[in-house]
C-alpha cells in the first residue's frame, strides 16, 4: 500500500499487488487521526445618644444548611462533570475503535490482494471493495461503502449528480458500491454527503446528516501496478446520536438524583441542625429572660457532646452569678443597716444638742465615735473590695520565724491577756507578709475581744506538710457548732457576747477569711461554748521555696 502524491497529504491510501499473496505486495499506510490602627480621644457624651441601627442577624441553622447544601452542590457538580466527561471520551474511544477496525480489516485484505472464493488476485478496485463489503457484518450505527472514480477524467459524485450504482450491485463500473443493512442515514447516496467526504483533506471527519452527526473515516485504494482500471475510496461511517442519546439520558438520570439528593440532603442538614442547635435557643432564650430578681432558671443537660457543657458550664455560671448577687443583696442590706445606725445616732444628738458647753462636748465625743466607728466600717468594705482584685496580696518569701516574731510583739500591746508564743516555725515562705500580720492582729483582737482580762491566749506557727499554720487561740466563751460557718460571713459576730459591749461591725473574720483565700489557703476554726475558739490559718508553702524545720 502507498500514498498517492497527487492525493490528499491527509488521506490514506492502499495499493494492492498484482501478484497476490505475501511475497509479492508492497504497503504503505499514513493517516491523521485525525488600613492602620487610629487612637481615639475619651468623649463625653451629653443627651440622649442616637440609637444603633439593629442588624438583622441570620440563625445559624440557616447557615448551617446553606454551608452544607453549598458543599453538596460543589461536590455533585464536579460528580456530574466528571461523570459526563468519562461517558464523551468512552463514547469517543468506541468510536475511534470501531472506524479503526473497520479500516484496519480493509487494509489487511487488501494489502493480500487474493478474492478469497477464486484465489485469484484481484485487478481492479471494485471487485476488492465489493468482495470485502460482502463479507462484513456491520453494526445498526455503521455504515460501510466504497466509491469508485471514472478512470483519468473522474468525476466527483456532486459532478455526476449522484449517478451510482444500485444497492447489491456486483458490477464494476464506476460509482458507488454498497451492500449489508440500511443504516440510520445512507450517506452514499447523497451526492453532497459523498463529495463533502471525499473532497475532504483529511482522512477522517465529522459530517451532519438527518440521522445525526456521523463520524467517517475513508481510505484510498489504487489499483495494482500497472493496471488501467480506476482508484476508489473505501469509506467507514459511525452514527453518534444513539450514543449521545444514552450519555444525555444518562446525565440526565443522574441530574435528577443529584438534585433529589441535594434537597434531601437540604432537609437533614436543616432538621440535624435544629437538634444539635436546640440546646444553644435554650441558652439564649434562658440568658434573656434571665434578671437581677431572677436567677434560678436552668437549662436541662443531657448528652455528652460540646452543647451539653455548653449547657452545664452555663448553669455553672448561672449558680456564681446567683451567689454573687445574694451576697451582693446581703451585703447591700447590711451594710445599710450598719450605716444607718451610727447616722441615725449621729443626727439624733445633734438635733437635741444644746447650748451648755459641758453637753456639746459629750456631743461632739460621741459624734466622734460614731464618724470613727462609721470610717472603721467604710475601711473594712473597701478591704472586702479590694479582696476581690488579682494584687491583693503580693507574695515574696519571708521567714516563718521572723514574721510570728512580728506578730506576737504586735499583738502584745492589744489588751491585758496572758500572751503566749508557743511554736515558731523555721523555714521560708511565699506569702504577704503585711496581709498575714493583718489577718492574725484581727484573730487576736477577736480573742481578746471574747475573752476576760488575764486570760491565756496562745499564738504560734509550724510547718506541718505542705502547709505553713499560724494560729490564735483564747479561752472565751467559745463558739457553738452550728455558727461555725456564719462567724466568717460579712456583719455577723455569730452569737457571740464581747467583752465590754463592743462587739465591732462583724467584718474581721470575713477579712480574714479573704487574706487566706487569697493565698489559696483556708481558715480553721476549732470552737466550742466554755472551751474557748482556736483559729488556724492555712497556707500553702511555695514548692520552689526552700524550707528547714525545727
Amino acid at each position: 500500500m502507498t500514498t498517492d502524491p497527487e492525493d490528499s497529504p491527509d488521506s490514506t491510501t492502499v495499493r494492492f499487488p498484482r501478484g497476490g499473496g505475501p511475497e509479492g505486495h508492497s504497503t504503505g499506510h499514513s493517516a491523521s487521526r485525525s488600613e492602620g490602627t487610629s487612637v481615639f480621644p475619651t468623649l463625653v457624651l451629653r443627651g440622649p445618644q442616637p440609637e444603633l441601627p439593629h442588624h438583622r442577624r441570620v440563625p445559624a441553622r440557616l447557615i448551617i444548611m446553606a454551608w452544607v447544601v453549598l458543599l453538596m452542590a460543589v461536590v455533585l457538580l464536579l460528580v456530574n462533570i466528571v461523570t459526563w466527561s468519562a461517558l464523551t471520551a468512552r463514547m469517543d474511544e468506541r468510536v475511534d475503535r470501531a472506524l479503526s477496525q473497520e479500516t484496519g480489516e480493509f487494509e489487511e485484505f487488501a494489502s493480500v490482494g487474493v478474492d478469497p472464493l477464486t484465489g485469484e488476485p484481484f485487478t481492479d478496485v471494485a471487485s476488492l471493495i465489493r468482495v470485502h463489503l460482502e463479507r462484513q457484518h456491520s453494526d445498526d450505527s455503521e455504515i460501510l461503502f466504497g466509491w469508485v472514480e471514472e478512470g483519468e477524467n473522474a468525476e466527483t459524485p456532486r459532478q455526476r449528480g449522484g449517478a451510482s450504482g444500485s444497492e447489491g450491485e456486483t458490477a464494476v463500473e464506476p460509482g458507488r458500491i454498497r451492500q449489508g443493512q440500511d443504516p440510520p442515514h445512507d450517506v452514499s447516496a447523497d451526492p453532497e454527503s459523498v463529495a463533502a467526504i471525499l473532497e475532504s483533506s483529511d482522512a477522517r471527519g465529522t459530517l451532519d446528516t438527518p440521522a445525526g452527526p456521523v463520524e467517517w473515516e475513508k481510505v484510498r485504494a489504487l489499483p495494482p501496478e500497472g493496471a488501467q482500471s480506476p482508484a476508489g475510496w473505501f469509506v467507514i461511517g459511525y452514527f453518534t446520536d444513539e450514543d449521545q442519546a444514552a450519555t444525555r439520558a444518562t446525565m440526565g438520570t443522574i441530574a435528577l438524583v443529584s438534585t433529589l439528593g441535594l434537597i434531601a440532603a437540604g432537609t437533614a442538614a436543616w432538621w440535624v441542625a435544629g437538634r444539635i442547635l436546640a440546646p444553644v435557643r435554650l441558652v439564649r432564650r434562658t440568658a434573656a429572660a434571665i434578671g437581677e430578681e431572677d436567677l434560678t432558671q436552668r437549662i436541662e443537660v443531657s448528652g455528652r457532646d460540646d452543647i451539653a457543657a455548653l449547657a452545664e458550664q452555663f448553669n455553672n455560671m448561672l449558680d456564681r452569678l446567683e451567689g454573687a448577687f445574694t451576697a451582693q443583696r446581703r451585703f447591700v442590706d447590711d451594710a445599710g443597716h450598719e450605716l444607718r445606725t451610727p447616722i441615725t445616732i449621729v443626727r439624733g444628738h445633734l438635733e437635741l444638742m444644746g447650748d451648755s458647753p459641758e453637753e456639746r462636748e459629750e456631743v461632739v465625743r460621741l459624734v466622734t465615735d460614731e464618724l470613727d466607728r462609721m470610717g472603721r466600717i467604710v475601711e473594712d468594705l473597701l478591704l472586702l473590695a479590694k479582696a476581690q482584685q488579682p494584687d491583693f496580696v503580693r507574695s515574696e518569701p519571708v521567714s516563718l520565724a521572723e514574721l510570728t516574731s512580728d506578730i506576737d510583739a504586735k499583738v502584745r500591746p492589744l489588751g491585758d491577756r496572758s500572751w503566749r508564743l508557743e511554736t515558731v516555725a523555721e523555714g521560708t515562705a511565699r506569702l504577704d507578709p503585711q496581709r498575714i500580720t493583718q489577718a492574725m492582729v484581727q484573730l487576736a483582737a477577736n480573742a481578746v475581744r471574747y475573752s476576760a482580762p488575764g486570760s491565756t491566749v496562745r499564738i504560734g506557727s509550724a510547718l506541718v506538710g505542705s502547709d505553713v499554720r499560724l494560729w490564735v487561740s483564747d479561752q472565751g466563751a467559745g463558739i457553738p457548732t452550728e455558727d461555725h460557718g456564719r462567724v466568717f460571713e460579712r456583719f455577723s459576730r455569730g452569737g457571740r457576747t464581747a467583752r465590754g459591749g463592743d462587739g465591732g461591725a462583724g467584718l474581721g473574720l470575713a477579712i480574714v477569711r479573704a487574706i487566706a483565700e487569697a493565698h489559696h489557703g483556708r481558715v480553721d476554726l476549732r470552737s466550742a461554748p466554755g472551751q474557748g475558739s482556736t483559729f488556724t490559718l492555712v497556707i500553702p508553702v511555695d514548692r520552689t521555696i526552700g524550707r528547714e524545720h525545727a
